[in-house]
């Protein structure tokens, strides 16, 4: 089994995107011990996404979506294959080696937004960049200012989360996320919490964000995203069950307000 990734071909041209896979998975395995015995969450998954892809994952409550997610973002490790994201084998960094990695090459947004109480917005922002050094500190607020104004939240900077709304917060955790200009952001059920006008304008955001180059995966029980992806991968019972080009919706301008 190789484990180069290789270019994946455009769903409407047939040609390659980019010179390899962004993410790029080998016979992933992910099996859990438990009182009944062993249990297998995932068995062999084979996949490549190209730069620039917004891909949904989908799948019943089960059928292995968040353990894949954790995978690929090294907060987990499979328990057989191998893990290719941006030229690097995920699955043979430990320790500081993994937490820099993951700092500077994945972005995470969680459907609980994961923002520190006793921080503010921007400092939130700050953290990541805080943590990995990837800007003078000089430069760090500004950046972390001109990503909330991007998210249509600049005057909420210094307020405490607390008093944002949960679409706020929500935007307030994808700038965060965008914080080291990673290639690869990876979102857990981000519009789980969300009414269906404010989850829109989210998906129509990760769109923008794919249709920039950057690669964009999330996991959801929903179905009806589709619309906004390029493409969606269907997971049952730890394996997939389809994987289908979709047609995604046009890229808009920078998105304002949230409700």
């Amino acid at each position: 089994m190789s484990l180069n990734p290789t270019p994946l071909a455009d769903a409407n041209t047939g040609r390659a995107r980019g010179d390899a896979a962004a993410i790029a998975v080998r016979g992933a395995v992910k099996r859990y011990a438990s009182p009944s015995g062993e249990f297998t969450a995932l068995h062999g998954i084979d996949l490549d996404v190209a730069g620039g892809e917004f891909v949904t994952v989908v799948g019943r409550s089960g059928s292995g979506k968040t353990t894949f997610l954790n995978l690929l973002a090294g907060i987990d490790r499979p328990t057989a294959g191998a893990l290719i994201i941006a030229g690097t084998r995920v699955d043979e960094l430990r320790g500081s080696r993994l937490a820099a990695w993951r700092g500077r090459t994945i972005g995470l947004v969680f459907q609980f937004f994961q923002l520190l109480p006793t921080l503010t917005v921007a400092e939130n922002v700050m953290i990541p960049m805080d943590f990995c050094a990837t800007f003078p500190s000089k430069e760090r607020r500004p950046r972390a200012l001109a990503l909330l104004a991007r998210m249509g939240i600049a005057e909420q900077a210094d307020k405490l989360p607390s008093s944002l709304s949960g679409g706020q917060q929500q935007r307030a955790a994808i700038a965060r996320a965008l914080a080291n200009d990673p290639p690869v952001l990876l979102a857990d059920e981000p519009t789980g919490n969300l009414d269906s006008r404010t989850s829109d304008s989210v998906l129509e955001l990760f769109a923008q964000l794919a249709a920039e180059g950057r690669t964009v995966m999330m996991v959801t029980h929903e179905r009806d995203v589709s619309r906004y992806a390029t493409r969606q991968v269907t997971l049952v019972d730890g394996r997939v069950s389809d994987d289908s080009a979709v047609r995604p919706a046009a890229a808009t301008a920078p998105i304002g307000e949230a409700r």
